[in-house]
């Protein structure tokens, strides 16, 4: 294979690979006859890879986590190969079949090679909030091999291999179920070996619910119709039961909604690249249809209309 083609086949994997998961630098080749490629399934807040290559190393360090933290657990299942992980001073060799856990907040090492053909991995991306475990209890648990053929391991990973099996007949309307059925599970597990399975499994859906609530909110910010009866209903619960759920971190439903709306614009206000849109425009962006209430509400949480907020803005 030319050495062009060789380098844009590494550019193209690198792409994909950032996209994915968890920012990583990544290294590897793809020899000739020999393929990479990675799926990829959003399940509302859980996003599940599954890449295939003949080897690769990825390294995570501090100035990555400084610039860019998703505060996401990346629980992976080996398929086949093998997969070395280094966190935290601990080492996990894994094989077939065995399950490994690693954190976005701490550096990691993970270097992955095939034997006989390439290596297969299931990543589901956990985010941190929605994994009622405490980060004591999980600094026990990563870059270790974790249990994974029997009890609530074997379940898991029986999970997580079924859903890239089945990923071409999932129905879109269960995915949000799906993704929560998978930080239920996953919950489960670490809970349980973390010791804490005197947790409230009710308690444990709750933060799950709530964490998938909010993600949906966060993706929908820019549909104006966006309200607690559409969010209600996406999820199937009541509104009542919405709005209980936002109470319980004394806040309401609408003002979340409002203040990521008004987060977004302000970062659009500050940014040179969108001086071509007026401030209305932008408020549009965001769901926010009347110009008037857009600028009212901007200047009750900033302290000045989207205007002077732009005008005031440092030169880059």
């Amino acid at each position: 294979m030319p050495v062009a083609e060789q380098l844009e086949r590494l550019r193209r994997w690198r792409e994909l690979t950032s996209r994915a998961r968890v920012p990583a630098r990544g290294t590897g080749t793809c020899p000739v006859g020999h393929r990479a490629s990675i799926m990829m399934m959003d399940l509302g807040q859980v996003r599940v890879t599954a890449p295939e290559f003949p080897w690769a190393r990825f390294v995570r360090t501090r100035g990555m986590i400084q610039r860019s933290d998703p505060q996401m657990l990346e629980l992976g299942l080996v398929v086949s190969g093998s997969v070395e992980v280094q966190q935290a001073r601990d080492t996990a060799s894994l094989g077939p079949g065995d399950l490994g856990l690693w954190d976005s907040s701490r550096p990691f090492e993970a270097m992955a090679l095939g034997a006989n053909g390439p290596v297969r991995m299931v990543i589901a991306g956990l985010p941190r909030r929605a994994v009622p475990v405490s980060e004591r209890a999980l600094r026990g648990l990563v870059a270790r091999g974790l249990p994974s053929h029997t009890g609530v391991g074997a379940v898991l990973g029986g999970v997580l291999h079924g859903l890239v099996e089945q990923a071409a007949t999932l129905p879109g309307s269960q995915v949000g179920r799906l993704g929560a059925a998978v930080v239920d599970l996953a919950s489960a597990f670490l809970a349980g070996l973390a010791g804490t399975e005197g947790l409230s499994s009710a308690t444990t859906r709750q933060t799950v619910l709530l964490s998938e609530v909010r993600s949906f909110i966060q993706q929908r910010l820019g549909e104006p119709q966006l309200s607690p009866t559409v969010i209600a209903e996406a999820h199937h619960i009541s509104v009542r039961s919405l709005h209980l759920l936002f109470q319980r971190d004394h806040e309401s439903v609408g003002a979340f909604i409002r203040e990521q709306r008004l987060r977004r614009c302000r970062a659009d206000l500050a940014d040179p690249l969108l001086d071509a849109l007026s401030a209305g425009e932008i408020g549009a962006r965001w769901g926010f249809t009347a110009p008037a209430v857009f600028s009212r509400a901007f200047k009750a949480r900033y302290g000045l209309p989207p205007g002077e907020y732009r005008r005031r803005r440092p030169s880059p």
